[in-house]
Parts: C-alpha cells; structure tokens; sequence
C-alpha cells in the first residue's frame, strides 16, 4: 500500500478545547488532556474544511464572554485604572515600536509533542493565533494567510526545529495593521511586530 493510500484512510475529528478553539486528532488516538470531540470524524482535509466553516470567531470564549457582559469595561464609578487614561490607539502604537516577545496560541501546551502538530494543521489553514504576552492581559491575534506563501524550507515539524516568518493584515482596536512574526518550532515562540496600514 502506498504512503498516499495510508493516509486516505487516515480517519481524524474535530475537536475543542475549553476555550472553543478547534483542531483536529487522529480519530484512533486518545485524546490529549483539555480537549473534547466536536463529533465530526472524516479526512483530514473535511476535517479542516469542517473548522474553517463552524471557526468564525477565533476570540477565545472567555474574552467573548467578557466582552458580552462588559467586564472589559468596568464603569469610571467602581474603578480608576490609571491606564485607561491612554489613547485608544496606545496599544497598537506600543506594538508597532520595536519587536515584542510573541507565543503562538490555541495549540495546547507548546511542550506536548502534538503542539507542532496542531501548529502545523494551522499553517495548512491559513490561520494562526498569536499572542503578545507582554501587553496588558495579553494581545491575542489571528492571522490570516496564503498558506502558499509560507517558506518552510528551513522547518523540520518532525526535529521541531526551524523558524517560520508570518503575516496578516487585520483591523486592532479600529487601525488597519499588518502584524509580522517570526516563530521558532522548538517552543512556538518567537517575536512580532505591527506595521500600522493606515
């Protein structure tokens, strides 16, 4: 049987983590801890198919539900915080000056084995999640790419080593920005930068 035909039989699932973020596991395999079927089983590529549909919102559920009952924006009459006397750009001006310490996100423990794996089920999409760590509860972003335009001729996912450069364009606190990262896949870290667009 040929390696392509293995993997035509290869069955995964989707699956979720606490957060609602989504990858997907070999259907024949435990699960890794903090992660629950979704319910759908397929190929791979239905699988990612699958995500990329249902996974709109890549805003993890905690700030989602924060945002919706506006804990985010706690009334001038409970507290004063110092800091919400910046500008509403402060943030993205912060990130465009220099480079910051970055993480990718929603892979899990970047320790566990399956961590580069998930990373790499994320290039293939298009779409991976970053963290700035350093800002004020952390920064989360998504980005968006061709995932034909990523250069992994220095990566070896199976060593996890090598880095990979990303970017996308999206829109940060109402500024259009372009938010460029370097990661290594040894520890899914690396660090980025915004490049204001407007």
């Amino acid at each position: 049987m040929s390696q392509d035909d293995e993997t035509a039989d290869e069955r995964f699932q989707v699956v979720l983590n606490d957060e609602e973020q989504y990858s997907i596991w070999d259907a024949d395999r435990e699960l890794p801890s903090g992660w629950r079927a979704e319910g759908t089983v397929g190929s791979k590529q239905a699988c990612l198919d699958h995500i990329e549909q249902v996974w709109t919102d890549m805003r993890p559920k905690s700030l989602r539900e924060a945002l919706a009952e506006g804990v985010d924006a706690v009334s001038e009459e409970a507290t004063h915080d110092p800091a919400d006397d910046e500008p509403d750009d402060a943030l993205v001006r912060s990130l465009a000056e220099g480079r910051h310490p970055v993480v990718v996100s929603g892979v899990g423990d970047p320790s566990d084995a399956e961590a580069v794996e998930r990373f790499r089920d994320s290039l293939d999409r298009g779409h991976v999640q970053v963290c700035f760590p350093e800002t004020r509860g952390g920064t989360e972003l998504g980005l968006r790419f061709d995932p034909a335009s990523v250069d992994r001729s220095g990566c070896d996912f199976g060593a996890r080593s090598g880095q990979v450069a990303l970017a996308g364009e999206l829109n940060l606190d109402g500024i259009d920005v372009r938010c460029e990262v370097e990661l290594s896949l040894g520890d899914l870290s690396g660090a980025g930068q915004l490049h204001l667009l407007s």
